[in-house]
């Protein structure tokens, strides 16, 4: 399945310090085009998976950033921040990680797995009325965030020498480790920020298959790197469609075909031959274009 020649996804292992507007910009100068997004945001302070999308690949974007995600990070018990993490403000400290035994982590943090609520930080990209919450945190106003429900499908502990926790997280888009820590560290009663973090994987992609910033110059990595744009829709069923379907869904028309089971209302990636021709929801029957690709 592709989309046209030239498009394509590029798994980048980021490192600690750039942003990942860093990262774009460097992709755009080492390969020559301006038509390059990412798929999810990493702070400077994390390392790990970021996978780019060029060429028409950036209108896959959303899709693959509503994929799950493999996290590994430490967490220091003990010290809160105001940005959950260790590039922040401390705002408390005590030594009570002192009387914490293995069974009590344990239990806390099995706790946090499964269909949680969980409250955003204030320090986050998450935008009201328009702008940033980082931004409002920085001139110090707080704004009452209501909590979200995010998925944890597997939170394990992989090492432990107080006051430091390392654990593996894989959980659903929207989630925030940062927020993992500190409600971790709450109800351990000694708070907790994190120190550490690095992505791992992003739905099927594995940042072991990842090239590094540098490598992004090197066109014989980059070309070993590159991958299809349907990688990034491995999560969508695909549904094949004859000419005549496949020219009014690149109209944007809407069309009823024959319909064998299924959810109702699911997103599925519509192909005719090789080429993904739009992702489209499928309802009873109906399909409804929602962004068409092939015209």
């Amino acid at each position: 399945m592709r989309i046209t020649e030239g498009d394509f996804l590029i798994p980048v292992d980021k490192p600690v310090g750039p942003t990942s507007h860093d990262v774009v910009s460097k992709a755009r100068k080492a390969l020559g085009m301006s038509r390059i997004g990412h798929t999810g945001t990493l702070d400077p302070f994390a390392s790990g998976l970021l996978v780019l999308c060029a060429g028409r690949a950036t209108r896959l974007a959303e899709y693959i950033t509503g994929m799950d995600k493999g996290y590994e990070a430490v967490a220091c018990l003990g010290i809160e921040t105001d940005t959950l993490d260790l590039s922040g403000e401390v705002t408390s400290m005590n030594d009570r990680w002192r009387s914490i035994d293995s069974s009590s982590l344990e239990e806390v943090v099995l706790s946090q797995i499964g269909l949680i609520e969980q409250k955003p930080p204030q320090f986050s990209a998450k935008k009201i009325d328009g702008e940033p919450m980082y931004r409002r945190a920085r001139r110090g106003e707080v704004i009452p965030l209501p909590a979200v429900q995010v998925t944890i499908y597997e939170l394990e502990i992989m090492s432990v020498t107080l006051p430091f926790v390392r654990f593996s997280v894989r959980c659903s888009s929207g989630t925030y480790v940062r927020a993992i820590a500190r409600d971790i560290g709450l109800m351990l009663g000694c708070g907790a920020h994190l120190t550490e973090l690095r992505r791992t994987t992003i739905g099927k992609f594995r940042v072991e298959t990842a090239i590094s910033l540098e490598e992004l110059a090197n066109a014989d990595a980059v070309s070993a790197a590159c991958v299809e744009p349907s990688a990034g829709l491995l999560h969508i069923p695909p549904l094949s469609v004859d000419e005549a379907v496949a020219d009014r869904l690149r109209n944007g028309q809407r069309v009823r075909i024959e319909q064998q089971g299924g959810e109702s209302k699911a997103l599925v990636a519509v192909t005719h031959g090789d080429n993904l021709i739009a992702i489209a929801t499928l309802d009873a029957g109906l399909l409804r274009p929602r962004k068409v690709f092939m015209r």
